[in-house]
């Protein structure tokens, strides 16, 4: 597995009151980026845009980077965040 940092990798997340996405992006050297994983959850533990059950959040969290990881072939250590509801 290809760490994050060996290659120049953008990682957004959002979570949500529906699902959680997370979204791999490789940045090219022309500034383009190629989408290369994507990972997505239904929202658990999330209501009205509030957090109401964290463990069950941090479990849909995690799927959500799992699949995102397995799919790009990278290891994720940090994300770009939104959190929406």
């Amino acid at each position: 597995m290809i760490k994050a940092t060996d290659r120049k990798l953008v990682v957004g997340l959002e979570i949500g009151t529906a699902k959680v996405a997370a979204l791999v992006g490789e940045v090219l050297p022309d500034g383009m980026v190629n989408i290369i994983g994507v990972g997505s959850c239904p929202s658990r533990g999330m209501d009205k845009g509030g957090v109401n059950d964290l463990e069950s959040v941090v479990k849909c969290v995690q799927r959500a980077i799992d699949q995102a990881e397995l799919m790009a072939d990278c290891q994720i250590s940090s994300v770009y965040l939104a959190l929406s509801g």
